[in-house]
């Protein structure tokens, strides 16, 4: 079976920390695969605010997870806190990655990395959407090549 790799960035632009509460845990008493990725959401959702966005207007367009990839490092249990560090990357016309890796705050122990490809989208029209050229400035993303 091949196995997803990925490679993370050497600097991360903005972090959070999400405690792991009972509800996140699974029957094997670590934290559920579908609770990393509810988390991971409200680790999203924190990076586009601390810029001043909201997922449904950066800058007059919306934002859509396109597609996602993650790979699990440890297992993280209920008590601990997750740090969420996450940086932009591989820009294109209409969107990016966001790279990010899950940490336990105590003991700096990797619970897991990956990337959500973030599409911006118009959803009045119904369509992607051009990376909003302020959002980019903001950030410190370059120029997209067309």
């Amino acid at each position: 079976m091949a196995r997803i790799l990925i490679d993370l960035p050497e600097h991360f632009l903005f972090s959070t920390e999400v405690p792991i509460y009972i509800t996140h845990i699974n029957k094997a008493q670590h934290l559920d695969n579908a609770a990393l990725i509810a988390l991971l959401s409200e680790a999203r959702v924190r990076f586009f605010r601390s810029f001043g966005y909201d997922e449904l207007d950066v800058e007059g367009v919306g934002i859509v997870v396109a597609d996602a990839a993650l790979q699990y490092k440890s297992e993280a249990f209920h008590g601990e806190t997750l740090v969420f560090s996450m940086a932009p990357a591989d820009f294109n016309k209409y969107g990016f990655d966001l790279m990010w890796r899950v940490a336990d705050k105590a003991s700096g122990r990797e619970v897991a990395r990956g990337k959500m490809g973030i599409l911006f989208f118009d959803y009045a029209a119904k369509r992607a959407a051009g990376i909003p050229e302020a959002f980019r400035i903001k950030i410190g993303a370059p120029a997209v090549v067309a």
